[in-house]
C-alpha cells in the first residue's frame, strides 16, 4: 500500500517562495538571449533521409547581431568569398547543419530573413535599366516574398525520381537526363572554378561547368567523362530545355518589384539582387 509522504512527515509543506527581486539588483547583460525565428524553406525538406533537414519545412535561425556584422565586414573572409557563408553558419541553430549543405533556394530564404532581422524589410538599391543603361533607385519590400515550390512538368517531360533527383528527355538528342539540385557547396565550387579561370586568363564557362556538376547520368550512364563530353557538345535546344527544367524543379524564394525607368519609361518585373549593399545599407 502506498504511503502519503505528506501525512508521514507531518502534513502539507508549502513550496518555498522565490526570493524577491531587489530593486537595486545589478543587471546581468549575459542573461540576454538573442531572439530567434523559424524561416519557411522553399524545398519543404526534400533532402535525403540522412540529412538534418529531411522532411522539415522550417529552419530556426538567430537574429543578426554585432557578431554577424563583424563576420560580414571581415576583409579576410570577403577576399576569400566566404563571409556570407560564415554569417549563415553563425545564425543556424540546427546541430550539425552547415549552410553549404542547404539547397540554394533554402539559403536564399535564410539570407532574406537575416537581412530583415538585421536591417529591416525595406531594401533600397540601384538598378541599371536594360534598355537605356540609366541608373534608377528602387525599393524592395522583403516582407513581400513568395515561396516557389519544386514541381514536375508533363510538357517538359520532367519528373521527380524516388532518390530525390529529376529526370527529363531532351528535345533534340532524345536522351534521358537525370540531374540533381545544386546546394551551397556546389555554388562555392562553381565560384572558385570561375575565379581560377579568370586568374589563368581562361575563357569563362559557368553554364557548362554548372551542367557538368548537376547532371548525374545520361541514358543511365554516370561516367563523368561521358557527361562532360555530352555537355561540351550539347545542342542549344537541349541546353535551353535542361535550364527550363531546372528552373521548375528548383525550389526558391522570390522578391519582385515592378520597375519603371525614369529615363525611358521601360517597364519590367525585377527580382531582388543580392548586391554588396544587401547587408551594408549605409555604405
Amino acid at each position: 500500500m502506498n504511503r502519503n509522504n505528506q501525512d508521514r512527515l507531518g502534513g502539507h509543506r508549502p513550496t518555498p517562495a522565490e526570493p524577491p527581486v531587489q530593486a537595486n539588483q545589478a543587471f546581468d547583460p549575459l542573461s540576454f538571449v538573442a531572439p530567434t525565428e523559424f524561416v519557411e524553406i522553399p524545398s519543404g525538406g526534400m533532402y535525403p533521409e540522412n540529412h538534418p533537414m529531411h522532411g522539415k519545412d522550417v529552419l530556426e535561425i538567430r537574429f543578426m547581431t554585432a557578431k554577424e556584422e563583424d563576420i560580414l565586414s571581415s576583409q579576410t573572409l570577403l577576399k576569400k568569398g566566404i563571409a556570407l557563408e560564415r554569417m549563415l553558419d553563425s545564425l543556424i541553430i540546427e546541430n550539425g547543419l552547415k549552410a553549404r549543405d542547404l539547397l540554394i533556394g533554402d539559403r536564399n530564404a535564410l539570407i532574406i530573413a537575416a537581412r530583415i532581422s538585421g536591417y529591416g524589410a525595406n531594401y533600397k538599391t540601384q538598378t541599371i535599366c536594360p534598355a537605356c543603361g540609366g541608373r534608377s533607385h528602387i525599393d524592395f519590400d522583403l516582407n513581400k516574398r513568395a515561396i516557389k515550390k519544386s514541381s514536375e512538368s508533363e510538357t517538359l517531360k520532367l519528373e521527380k525520381l524516388k532518390n530525390g533527383n529529376f529526370q527529363t528527355q531532351t528535345p533534340y538528342s532524345k536522351f534521358k537526363i537525370e540531374f540533381r539540385l545544386l546546394n551551397g557547396k556546389d555554388e562555392m565550387n562553381l565560384s572558385r572554378i570561375n575565379i581560377d579561370k579568370k586568374k589563368n586568363k581562361m575563357p569563362e564557362s559557368y553554364l557548362t561547368d554548372q551542367f557538368k556538376m548537376m547532371i548525374v547520368s545520361i541514358e543511365g550512364h554516370n561516367d563523368k567523362s561521358i557527361i562532360e563530353r555530352y555537355v561540351d557538345n550539347m545542342p542549344t535546344r537541349d541546353s535551353r530545355h535542361i535550364r527550363a527544367c531546372y528552373k521548375i524543379a528548383s525550389p526558391d524564394v522570390k522578391v519582385t518589384h515592378d520597375f519603371s525607368c525614369v529615363s525611358c519609361s521601360y517597364e519590367q518585373e525585377l527580382e531582388v539582387p543580392f548586391n554588396a549593399d544587401f547587408f551594408w545599407p549605409d555604405r
